[in-house]
């Protein structure tokens, strides 16, 4: 788990070494046990590297293998490296080190790039062939890794975020409109290939891109899973299905332990990080660090879920963290949060992450946590209102949408509007695509492919490297989100949502966690904006660079500040907090 950064060129010149590093340093908190660089000629590769496997100086990168001519930057985990490394020696290979990046180095040789395919972990990598002058680069099926990059003429730049790519300097920081159309619809879900940023694009989950030497490339997608039934699976019943997740769920968690330092868990309190913890014990895990975190209350609203993660650590013996934010110390981290984000993110779980983080870093590098069960296993409030969808797309955005194409149009200005319902289209291409069968399925794919990508996903990354704080995530297991995919809907449907989970659940933690309303990540503060937040808010948003660049109409912008809790995303998300967070954003990032 690291930060990693680099340039390419594809004409004569050198690859400029010192932005190069200035990247790398941006990524210091993502790595901050070593640092690398690696400069010949048209490649200058740049590393930032959290010791969590072979903790020895022969894993640090840039990793360099002259034997076999390949030099690669790595960030994430390949947990099942050990099993690929007895297949590889057995091929004849020979290794110098003891951790997963030389066995994707080997991998690569051996199997080129399809070598992906092997991978069970959480992966964005680089790869330059030195005698083919071929640059190849992955990231892992759900994206759980990020790979940022801008091109510039004959010039590739690469990043494991989007602040260290503007950190490189020369790049195009205009606004791209389409992205900024996401961003205000599709409840800040900017996908691939755009960011908010015209000069800076990210890599899609899943895909691999080939590039020659004179910069042309092609790319594709390695991994697709069917939400479709298989005639073999027509006889299986609840519990059959039930025993499969557990199964492959026990799996999962287990390969997530794989590490030469301890292993933790981020313990919501909620079904899903309960019985990550209730898995470990069961194998063995004595000692397990548990953490978990809330809030002051706020309009009502309580602001923490403890006396579930409390019932969860005294069941399984956990050593136990439980950390209360007050409210001036939300307040007092904000900044530091929004500095944190690749992108903006409206979803008032980043605070609670990025606090949490910070406590969790003093005591352990790496933790499992509970992202991506609600996309897999259909745990979301709008997964049973597309259940008899006769259209699907109308019915996902009436259910997940911030706001209409028509709505947007009198909060934008109007040069800042897309010509067109690009989020509307963008999410009908995928809703619409073959290979699921259910309205269901074509939301659980949307869902778990695009919106969990940059959302959920991101905001773990983001949070917890802002600390370096690697953070591992079981539910999104590609065997166990293949299982899950192939699971009649009503089965996930059931119990009011995650109903085969919870099935599997109730073998292992108690039925409390289980039988009880959803919870989230409660911070009210941010939902209920408010004296010293909306004076954050109202300033960002009435500066001279707000101003300059003229995103919102005033007249929005004049209502929100005279009732915000009264203007409320359908899920559950303040109007005025995304406005002025896209401001603050782009304020911390010099633009």
């Amino acid at each position: 788990m690291c930060g990693l950064a680099g340039e390419i060129r594809f004409d004569s010149g050198s690859a400029d070494t010192l932005a190069v590093t200035r990247m790398a340093e941006k990524l210091a908190p993502r790595g901050p046990d070593g640092a690398g660089v690696f400069a010949q000629g048209r490649v200058a590769f740049a590393h930032r590297r959290l010791k969590i496997i072979d903790l020895t100086n022969h894993a640090a990168q840039p990793m360099v293998d002259p034997t076999l001519g390949l030099t690669l930057v790595f960030n994430g985990c390949i947990y099942n490296y050990p099993e690929l490394r007895e297949e590889l020696t057995a091929l004849g290979y020979t290794f110098f080190s003891h951790g997963d990046t030389e066995v994707i180095l080997k991998a690569y040789h051996a199997w080129g790039p399809d070598c992906v395919e092997r991978f069970h972990g959480m992966f964005a990598f680089v790869i330059v062939e030195r005698d083919s002058g071929i640059v190849t680069m992955a990231r892992d099926r759900f994206g759980i890794k990020p790979l940022y990059y801008s091109v510039n003429g004959q010039r590739l730049r690469f990043a494991s975020t989007l602040p260290a790519i503007v950190a490189g300097g020369d790049v195009d920081t205009t606004i791209d409109r389409a992205a900024l159309h996401n961003y205000m619809t599709f409840h800040a879900v900017v996908p691939p290939p755009r960011t908010l940023l015209q000069g800076v694009r990210k890599l899609a989950p899943a895909t691999v891109r080939r590039y020659e030497p004179n910069g042309e490339f092609k790319e594709w997608r390695y991994w697709n899973p069917p939400h479709e039934r298989r005639p073999e699976d027509a006889a299986l019943t609840r519990e059959d299905w039930r025993d499969q997740v557990l199964d492959a769920l026990k799996l999962a968690v287990k390969r997530r332990m794989v590490a030469d330092v301890p292993v933790g868990v981020l313990l919501s309190g909620g079904v899903d990080s309960s019985v990550i913890v209730g898995l470990l014990a069961e194998q063995g895990q004595a000692g397990l660090m548990t953490f978990s975190i809330g809030f002051e209350e706020a309009n009502g609203e309580k602001g923490d879920e403890f006396v579930y993660s409390d019932l969860i650590a005294q069941r399984f013996e956990t050593n136990h963290h439980q950390i209360f934010v007050p409210s001036s110390e939300l307040m007092e981290n904000l900044p530091g949060t929004i500095a944190a984000m690749s992108e903006p993110m409206v979803s008032y779980d980043n605070i609670g992450f990025y606090l949490l983080s910070r406590e969790v870093s003093k005591h352990i590098k790496v933790v499992q946590s509970g992202q991506g069960a609600d996309e897999i296993f259909a745990g979301y409030h709008w997964y049973p209102k597309v259940a008899d969808s006769t259209s699907v797309v109308d019915d996902y955005a009436a259910a997940f949408f911030d706001r209409d194409h028509a709505t947007l149009a009198t909060q934008l200005a109007p040069e800042w509007m897309a010509e067109s319902d690009v989020s509307r289209e963008l999410v009908a291409s995928h809703l619409l695509a073959s290979g699921a069968d259910t309205p269901v399925d074509r939301a659980l794919r949307l869902d778990s492919q695009v919106m969990l990508v940059d959302d959920p996903v991101k905001r773990v990354d983001n949070m917890t490297m802002a600390w370096g704080l690697e953070a591992r995530v079981p539910f999104l297991d590609h065997e166990l989100a293949e299982l899950a995919a192939r699971i009649p809907p009503e089965f996930k449907l059931n119990d009011n949502g995650k109903g085969v989970l919870k099935d599997a659940a109730r073998l292992v933690v108690p039925h409390e966690v289980i039988d009880r309303k959803k919870g989230y990540f409660p911070v009210p503060q941010l939902k209920y904006i408010s004296g010293p937040y909306l004076d954050l808010v109202r300033d960002a948003l009435s500066s001279q660079a707000a101003r300059d660049r003229g995103l919102f109409r005033q007249e929005w912008l004049d209502k929100l500040y005279a009732d915000p809790a009264d203007h409320i995303t359908p899920l559950q998300g303040s109007e005025l907090w995304q406005a002025g967070l896209i401001e603050m954003w782009l304020q911390g990032q010099g633009i």
